[in-house]
């Protein structure tokens, strides 16, 4: 899928046709687990200084089998250095596919509702909201959504997001 049919691209163009002071920035990367994503944090709130920081990440910790304990005290670190930076959070919560056993699943999806509540962030509860039972919005791997997906994605994200930038507006 190119960049410019990811969710994150379709927000910024509804940003400014919508005429809101803001400008997106992707720093995502694909794969990436909490652990590579936190090495980079620091070093883009410093650059960005961002009013908004949405938080996407953990599932490639998920699907990796990862510690679960260590994805929460990686996005847990996120989550303060965006607060210590005086920026609002927004953390989308990710669930793992079933065969991954119920009990990692359940607690894999609980750790975000933990983190939203232990530091106060606005939490989408799953990203893929909607999605989940429609397997044709996915890559053959069911995993990974398809470019056609997007616009749902955007729409998730953008419920949540939404109430932040007109809190933050200038």
């Amino acid at each position: 899928m190119a960049q410019k049919e990811g969710w994150v691209n379709l927000m910024a163009l509804r940003i400014k046709a919508q005429q809101m002071p803001y400008r997106v920035i992707n720093t995502s990367i694909s794969g990436e687990t909490t652990h590579g994503a936190l090495t980079r944090f620091k070093g883009i709130l410093t650059a960005h200084q961002p009013k908004i920081v949405i938080i996407a990440v953990g599932g490639n910790d998920g699907l990796r089998g990862l510690s679960l304990n260590a994805m929460k005290n990686n996005l847990a670190a996120m989550i303060e250095a965006a607060q210590a930076a005086q920026s609002q959070v927004l953390l989308a919560g990710m669930q793992l596919p079933p065969n991954y056993g119920r009990t990692f699943t359940q607690h894999f999806a609980k750790s975000y509702q933990q983190l939203a509540n232990e530091y106060n962030v606005v939490l989408l509860p799953f990203l893929l909201k909607g999605m989940d039972q429609d397997l044709s919005q996915f890559q053959r791997d069911g995993i990974h959504p398809l470019n056609t997906a997007q616009p749902m994605i955007l729409e998730n994200i953008w419920e949540y997001l939404l109430p932040l930038i007109k809190a933050t507006e200038p």
